[in-house]
């Protein structure tokens, strides 16, 4: 029997035992759903009736979804709501394939030295609250983020990391605004999208920048109810300056586990999943067996990886690092554990930016025996596997990695924890391999590698990678200085090709964004980051 022939024997034995958990726990859930059920309150109950008795449903009623985590984290997060709520605007969105588009900013322009951008906002376009977008209430909003750096639980608000060299904001006239960099920022367009450019009222804050209350933005929907860690409620914003949304009322609800999420979409509690990892693949695979449930799904800015502690024995030697790399098979744990909903990558940087670069992916059982012999011997070694703790994906892919790694002399203890921990035990280099995952806060590329792969970088050093390369060091910092978009993309290309080749961490996947709804909705469409909320109703 090959390599790749055990190597698919054993993982299709752990999608089996995987599989048949998840399934059980759902029936579980599903029990604990119909007998909550008879709870819910009259309104949904009633439309469930009349969906059940074959009555048309009224384009007006509420619409329930439901994500895993708080879209709405509400006043002490530095955005209130995620983007995919459309509550807020930015100045600049990404158009599918990920470039800058205007939103709040309907053009601009940059000068030949890249220093000086100029943008032209949108006219006639009032918050929630009733008060006029203008050049002031931008003023205000860059005023928030050089006052500090405000936490998030999506991305944080940082000044720095969106508009690095920042000297002046300036108001041109009530509908133009000026921003003006120590050094040249071509690629500025890529870190302003979406959270790097949102806008609120200057009414939604205190003295110090902090909510007050529900966020005020723009979008075509507000927020009229919001209740922590159960359901934010939208409506239509009817005053809304572009194309109102379909919907009159979405709820989305925050349903932590996948399985209760499973069987409320079973039951009928709910009619879609919202939010990045929203449904397992395996679940939504046996949802769409029936025939009222349909998938949505493109590419996501998450990249799933292994983070190896390079600052000491054993991954401390890049050849061993490439003999794990080498080892594992990711055709087989994207088409068998992720259900084709995941594609296999060994670089660093997410396929969603436009400056990634498609490489092959190597699977050589062969190399990497050999690499991990110059390093090891005849010897063998102990390590360490962080997962996070109720995730049966990870642990199937635990499973199957440290079933494969004492091919090479590496023998894998895999622990359990929830991330605050593994981020602890990782930033202590108490570790060997972790599974982690990044999405991406904009689309310019520096971003990740000056996170992982520079000295200083936060990652790099919170993950213990250990990567400390003079040579990488430079070429972002020439990157940086650049301002011809080409010459940049050759530096990036070349920082691609050292990310893939010293595998400081391992790469495994880029994730789908993947959504399952009930037919009985339309518009369903998934993006790059979440959905598109505002085409969302009921089909006639």
């Amino acid at each position: 029997m090959t390599n790749k022939n055990v190597f698919r024997k054993i993982l299709s034995l752990l999608i089996m035992s995987t599989l048949v958990l998840s399934l059980s726990a759902c029936q579980k859930s599903d029990q604990i759903t119909t007998e909550t059920t008879e709870t819910t309150n009259t309104t949904n109950t009633d439309t469930k009736q009349e969906e059940s008795s074959g009555t048309q449903v009224n384009p007006d009623d509420e619409i329930v979804l439901a994500g895993y985590r708080n879209i709405a984290p509400g006043i002490e997060d530095a955005y209130y709501c995620s983007v995919i709520l459309y509550v807020w605007e930015p100045l600049v969105t990404m158009d599918e394939n990920g470039e800058p588009v205007g939103k709040l900013a309907k053009s601009w322009d940059m000068s030949e030295d890249a220093k000086t951008w100029t943008f032209n906002l949108q006219e006639g376009v009032t918050f929630h609250d009733g008060e006029a977008f203008n050049a002031d209430a931008v003023l205000y909003n860059f005023d928030r983020m050089r006052s500090e750096v405000k936490t998030s639980g999506f991305y944080n608000l940082n000044i720095d990391s969106f508009y690095p060299n920042l000297d002046e904001v300036t108001k041109i006239d009530d509908y133009t605004v000026q921003l003006t960099f120590k050094e040249a920022s071509p690629s500025l367009l890529y870190t302003m999208t979406n959270f790097g450019s949102a806008m609120y009222s200057p009414k939604c804050f205190d003295d110090n920048y902090n909510f007050t209350g529900i966020a005020q933005g723009t979008g075509p929907f507000k927020i009229t109810e919001n209740v922590k860690d159960q359901y934010v409620l939208l409506e239509r914003n009817e005053d809304y300056w572009g194309e109102k949304a379909i919907a009159k009322s979405i709820r989305v609800k925050t349903i932590p586990d996948v399985n209760t999420r499973y069987s409320a979409l079973k039951s009928g509690e709910i009619m879609g999943v919202i939010d990045l990892k929203a449904i397992t693949p395996s679940l939504a695979t046996e949802l769409v067996t029936d025939s009222q449930f349909a998938i949505t799904t493109t590419n996501s800015t998450m990249i799933d990886f292994l983070c190896l502690n390079g600052t000491k024995a054993p991954f401390n030697d890049v050849r061993l690092r490439k003999a794990v790399s080498l080892m594992i098979d990711r055709d087989a744990i994207a088409n068998q554990i992720y259900a084709g909903y995941a594609s296999p990558t060994t670089n660093i940087l997410n396929y969603s930016t436009p400056f990634y670069k498609e490489y092959p992916v190597e699977y050589d059982v062969e190399q990497a025996k050999a690499l991990a012999k110059e390093v090891l011997g005849d010897a063998t070694v102990d390590v360490k596997y962080l997962v996070q703790q109720d995730n049966a994906e990870q642990k199937a892919e635990a499973e199957l990695i440290a079933a494969i790694l004492p091919e090479i002399g590496i023998n894998v203890t895999i622990e359990s924890y929830d991330w605050a921990t593994i981020k602890d035990m990782m930033t202590k280099g108490d570790y060997e391999i972790a599974r982690s995952q990044q999405g991406l806060s904009n689309m310019e590329a520096i971003t990740i590698f000056k996170r992982f792969m520079y000295s200083t970088g936060d990652q790099n050093i919170t993950y213990s990678l250990g990567c400390q390369d003079t040579k990488i060091d430079g070429l972002i910092d020439q990157a940086d200085a650049e301002i011809d978009m080409s010459k940049r993309q050759e530096i990036y290309d070349e920082l691609q090709n050292i990310s893939v080749e010293q595998q400081n961490v391992v790469p495994l996947f880029n994730e789908k964004t993947l959504m399952v709804y009930n037919k009985k909705l339309t518009g369903y469409e998934a993006q790059i980051y979440g959905i598109d909320l505002p085409k969302i109703g009921w089909a006639e």
